[in-house]
Order: C-alpha cells, then sequence, then structure tokens
C-alpha cells in the first residue's frame, strides 16, 4: 500500500510497508483550513453530517482503523468523510483540542454533534449506525457526485 497522505518522509530510514492508506475510498484529505472550510460548507449544502479523523501516520491505532474508516466511507454514502494530519495541520488540530489520535468528530452545521476518542471500531461503527439513520431520508439513498 502507497502512503495516501503524499506526506514526505522526514528520515530516509522510513520502509514502504510501513505506510498506510488514510484517504481511499470516499475519504477526503484535509490540506488546508480553506478546504475545510469549503467542506463543511459543502455538507451544509448538501444536508450531511461530517465525520473528521484527525490522524497521524505514525499512530499505530490510527493505522489499524484507517482501512475500516476508507471501508465505511464507502458504506455510508450519506456521510461526508475527511481526513486531518495533525502533524500536517498542527495549529488547526490544536484549535480542535486534540489530545489523543485518532480522534473522530461528528459534525452537523460546522458544528460538533459527536466525538469518538481512540481507535474503536465497534463504537465508531454504533455512532456511525445511528448518525446514518438519523439522516433524511433523501441523503440516505444519495450518492457522492
Amino acid at each position: 500500500m502507497g502512503n495516501c497522505l503524499a506526506k514526505k518522509s522526514h528520515t530516509k530510514d522510513d520502509d514502504s510497508d510501513q505506510h498506510v492508506e488514510f484517504a481511499s475510498g470516499n475519504v477526503t484529505l484535509i490540506t488546508t483550513k480553506e478546504s475545510w472550510e469549503q467542506k463543511l460548507e459543502e455538507a451544509r449544502k448538501d444536508g450531511k453530517i461530517v465525520l473528521a479523523n484527525f490522524s497521524a501516520v505514525w499512530c499505530g491505532p490510527c493505522k489499524v482503523i484507517a482501512p475500516y474508516y476508507c471501508e465505511m466511507s464507502e458504506k455510508y454514502t450519506s456521510i461526508m468523510f475527511l481526513l486531518v494530519d495533525v502533524d500536517e495541520l498542527t495549529d488547526f488540530s490544536t484549535s480542535w483540542d486534540i489530545k489523543a489520535t485518532p480522534t473522530f468528530f461528528f459534525l452537523k452545521d460546522g458544528q460538533e454533534i459527536d466525538k469518538l476518542v481512540g481507535a474503536n471500531k465497534p463504537e465508531l461503527e454504533k455512532k456511525l449506525v445511528a448518525i446514518a439513520d438519523s439522516a433524511p431520508p433523501q441523503n440516505k439513498q444519495q450518492s457522492l457526485v
């Protein structure tokens, strides 16, 4: 697998097998505060809930849950899946008070409606199901353009 975060290695000793695809499927990698704002506005217009994963490429639990997060993005198309690398957007991540990675925020109209800290697959899916079930019917069938 390749490193989907397109983060340049800071050391020459990085092993390619240590890279995990963090942003495949319907996951959008956020690289600037502007792209974050753009995606939140898009979600507001489309009536979508946003699930933001604040993660890091060096984080073991983040690597474990990344493929699952990508898989869920294809299953729950009524939810917009975003990925923020806390090392690439340090100040922005700090503004969200990230204390551990991964941290998942569920947002509606840009406001936090739920949060999960840690790579807890069962709890993440439980929250995803609850959010997806609460989405208006037109959004449940909507596919990404």
